[in-house]
């Protein structure tokens, strides 16, 4: 059965790579790596939590995930330049699919927090 927030985030990660390359190409050591780090981590905090022991051990890894999804939020934005990733083919997919993530785990996290209390 799919699992669409492990989906997406592992495109997600995938896309990132791409990006990361790109930056790297033109010399943007610093930014491709502040970049990668945040924008993967969120995929691997939500594969963590799939193993999670108890219910609140899963809502606590999906909420570092959530959290985690801020900081690539961010590094897209400010990247939104024609020196950087503005005409990069997986730009606008990455700035709209990180909002969708970021929504997916909300929700996620909110319908775990009141299943926990039934």
């Amino acid at each position: 059965m799919a699992n669409l927030i492990l989906d997406k985030t592992f495109l997600f990660s995938e896309k990132i790579l791409n990006v990361y390359f790109f930056l790297r190409s033109k010399g943007h050591l610093r930014l491709a790596d502040q970049l990668v780090g945040s924008g993967t981590s969120i995929g691997a905090n939500i594969e963590e939590a799939q193993a999670a022991h108890s219910k609140i051990d899963f809502i606590s890894k999906l909420t570092i995930a959530n959290k985690e999804a801020r900081e690539p939020r961010y590094w897209l934005s400010l990247f939104d330049r024609n020196e950087l990733l503005k005409e990069h083919p997986d730009f606008q997919f990455l700035k709209s699919e990180i909002d969708e993530i970021l929504l997916l785990l909300n929700s996620i996290i909110k319908k775990s927090r009141e299943n926990l209390k039934k």
